[in-house]
Formats: C-alpha cells, sequence, structure tokens
C-alpha cells in the first residue's frame, strides 16, 4: 500500500493522500517477543494480499534510546528478518505505491522520530489543509502532531476532526502514532469494507493490531469502524 500526495490544485494547498491498499501491524507485548516471527506473518499476509504490495516495507521498534526506524525498497516478503532481536513493541507497513509512483526509500513508513513514529493506511480526496510533508501520509501525521498539547489521544481526535471537515472524501483513514508509552489506533472507511477493515488479536501477553488476519486465521477479531482509541498490552 503506498501512499502519494499530488498538488491538482496547488495554489489552493489541495491534496491527495493516497496509500489505500497498504498493510499494517502492531504489536504491543508484556513480554520480548520474536519480531521475526511476527514480521514472516506480516509478509505472507502481504505477499498473498489482492492488492499489490510490493513497493517497499519498513517497521520500527522501540530500543534503547527511542524508536529505531527501518526501511528497504524491497517487497516485505523478499527482506531477511534475521537481522531483528526479541522486542515488546513494534510496528510495520508494507507498501502499495499509489499509480505506481514515488517508489523510494524515503516514501516509505514508519515517518517519525525517536519520539514518536507513524504508519498509515487509506485514501483522503482534496484535502484542503497547508502542511509540511513529502507524501500526504507524511501531512497527515505532521497535522495531527500540531494538536498535541500533552494528550494524543486528544489531538488524534481533533486531527482526523479537522481533516474530515477538510477533506472532499474520505474513502477510509486508518492510523497508527505510537509513542514510547502508548500506541493509539484510528479506524475509519466509508467503501472497502473488505480491504480496510482492521483487526485484533489477544494472546495471554500480547496485542496485536493487523490490517489483515494472518495465516492462522485463529483468534481474530474486527475492530469497530470510527474507532479511535489506545491500545495496551495485556497485564500493562
Amino acid at each position: 500500500m503506498s501512499f502519494r500526495v499530488c498538488f491538482p490544485l496547488e495554489r489552493h494547498f489541495r491534496f491527495l493522500v493516497a496509500d489505500p491498499m497498504c498493510r499494517l501491524l502492531l504489536v504491543k507485548s508484556s513480554v520480548p517477543v520474536s519480531m521475526r516471527d511476527y514480521l514472516e506473518q506480516f509478509a505472507w499476509t502481504a505477499k498473498n494480499s489482492p492488492e499489490d504490495q510490493s513497493h517497499g516495507w519498513g517497521c520500527a521498534w522501540l530500543g534503547t534510546g527511542g524508536w529505531q526506524i527501518y526501511r528497504n525498497i524491497k517487497p516485505v516478503w523478499e527482506d531477511c528478518f534475521k537481522r531483528f532481536g526479541p522486542s515488546n513493541y513494534f510496528l510495520a507497513h508494507a507498501r502499495s505505491a499509489y499509480r505506481n509512483e514515488g517508489i523510494e526509500v524515503g516514501n516509505n513508513m514508519p515517518f517519525g522520530d525517536r519520539e514518536q513514529v507513524f504508519i498509515f493506511n487509506g485514501e483522503l480526496q482534496g484535502v484542503r489543509i497547508r502542511e509540511n510533508g513529502r507524501i500526504g501520509a507524511e501531512k497527515v501525521f505532521n497535522f495531527i502532531k500540531r494538536f498535541d498539547a500533552g494528550d494524543l489521544n486528544a489531538a488524534i481526535a481533533q486531527g482526523v476532526d479537522h481533516l474530515v471537515r477538510k477533506t472532499r472524501y474520505v474513502r477510509a483513514m486508518n492510523l497508527i502514532i505510537a509513542t514510547h508509552e502508548n500506541a493509539w489506533l484510528c479506524s475509519k472507511f466509508n467503501e472497502n469494507s473488505d480491504y480496510f477493515q482492521m483487526y485484533q488479536k489477544q494472546t495471554a501477553d500480547s496485542t496485536i493490531i493487523s490490517s489483515a488476519p494472518f495465516a492462522d486465521g485463529t483468534g481474530w477479531q474486527r475492530i469497530d469502524n470510527h474507532t479511535i482509541r489506545r491500545i495496551d498490552a495485556p497485564g500493562l
């Protein structure tokens, strides 16, 4: 899934946020788990998706000193996951570039820094805001951060509300923002529920959020549309 920002009416600061067919993953656990195992399952969902998700991928994990970010222009299923050790908090994104354009590693998510990271899939048509960012998804991230006065849940709610009101049509807007302590999910879509539906799975130690169930197919629950909420690991 991929994102592309175009400027059909640049003088009016309108743009398209289009990473409609990307795959998302968040794992938050009370104990370290194998990133490799989860990324292999994530790669399986991307490779077997009805949409092309071969335009690169990225992941982030919370390590010493903050978030560590890895990106690669290869399809996620062609990469080697041996480089990733155990972690109790990480996320991943597989990209499907809009119209096969802008395929470069710098456009791959996660976006962010040592403090926060962000992943997205969806499509917003005719967004009327002025914001910095190399593609539409990064503009959405930077726009939401403007509302953060110490309560990220409120910032996401306010930012998403403003985006909806400033957008001609929201096809879908699924996003995850993760800080050192907490992760938040926003899931909103107006069509193609078979694709944009988000899922959650609970184990004894972990909460897994994914844009598609893994191959095992067991234990996954649908997340309600129009959801904004914090994601916690069991027991934390």
